[in-house]
This record gives C-alpha cells, sequence and structure tokens, in this order.
C-alpha cells in the first residue's frame, strides 16, 4: 500500500490561489516525501469554441495559443523555482486539451492521490471562470480534492 498523498496534482493557472494551492501542495511534499506535479493547461478546447463561433479569426488562435504556451511555461517555472527554494524537486506538466479532462487524464496516469486546485478571488470575470473550472475538475475527479483558500498555505510554505 503506498502512502497517503503520495503523489500530488496541483493545477496552475496564474491566479493568486493557484500560487496559493502549489505553495500548499510544495509543503505537503516536504511533510510527506510526495511527488508533486504541477500541471498547467492550455484551454484548446475553449480557443476552438471561439474561433467556431467567429470571435477568435485562425490566425488570433494559434497567436492566443501560443501565448498562453508561453504564460504556462512561465507560471510553471515560477512554481518550480518556489519548490527549489525549499530545496525541493517537483515535476511540471503543461498539456493541452479542456481544463477538467486533462487534468482528471494526468491525476489518473500519475496515481495521484489528490488534487490540490486554488480556492478563487479577484475579479468576478476571472473569478467566475476558476469557479467553473474547478467545478467541472471536481466533477471528473477520481480522487480526493483539496481547495485551498485563505492566508494558510502562504505561512505553511513560509515556515518550511
Amino acid at each position: 500500500m503506498k502512502g497517503l498523498l503520495s503523489n500530488i496534482v496541483t493545477v496552475v493557472n496564474g491566479a493568486e490561489s493557484s500560487i496559493a494551492a502549489a505553495k500548499l501542495a510544495i509543503a505537503l511534499k516536504k511533510q510527506y516525501g510526495s511527488r508533486v506535479i504541477a500541471v498547467y493547461v492550455v484551454d484548446t478546447a475553449t480557443i476552438r469554441s471561439l474561433a467556431m463561433s467567429r470571435i477568435f479569426v485562425p490566425d488570433e488562435s494559434e497567436e492566443y495559443e501560443r501565448s498562453l504556451e508561453d504564460t504556462g511555461n512561465r507560471y510553471l517555472a515560477f512554481i518550480s523555482d518556489l519548490a527549489k527554494a525549499k530545496r525541493l524537486n517537483i515535476d511540471t506538466k503543461l498539456l493541452k486539451g479542456s481544463v477538467a479532462d486533462e487534468i482528471s487524464k494526468v491525476a489518473e496516469e500519475e496515481g495521484a492521490d489528490c488534487i490540490v486546485l486554488g480556492g478563487w478571488g479577484g475579479d468576478a470575470v476571472h473569478r467566475d471562470m476558476v469557479i467553473e473550472a474547478n467545478r467541472e475538475i471536481i466533477a471528473a475527479a477520481k480522487c480526493p480534492v483539496l481547495v485551498v483558500k485563505g492566508p494558510q498555505a502562504e505561512q505553511v510554505y513560509r515556515a518550511l
């Protein structure tokens, strides 16, 4: 039988709450010796939907997707640096597709014991997008999901 919280997937989306979730996942790694996989998903499903409804033309869709890839790589590097600052290493993955489908798939493939999500905050538009994505991830997940809210994640990370 594998240990408690052996494999953790943390969802990175650029929101402050997802950074807090990643910090808590890093703390769990330190506490339990967990493997942490930070995942950023380029939401190509939404990009395709925008293109089909003619909000984007094909060139705009490709440019937007490349921009999201660059952004995702920067966020994943930032999370990796947070772990390294605590003398820990984590794995990172940049995926493309539907956020909920890709998170569910990687959690299953990696044998995740838990998915760690950031809560919600910020402006109304961004908050609504995060809430919807989190709802879909929770619905699709086949393992427990931890939603991180409040300042405790930062405090725990600093104490490492």
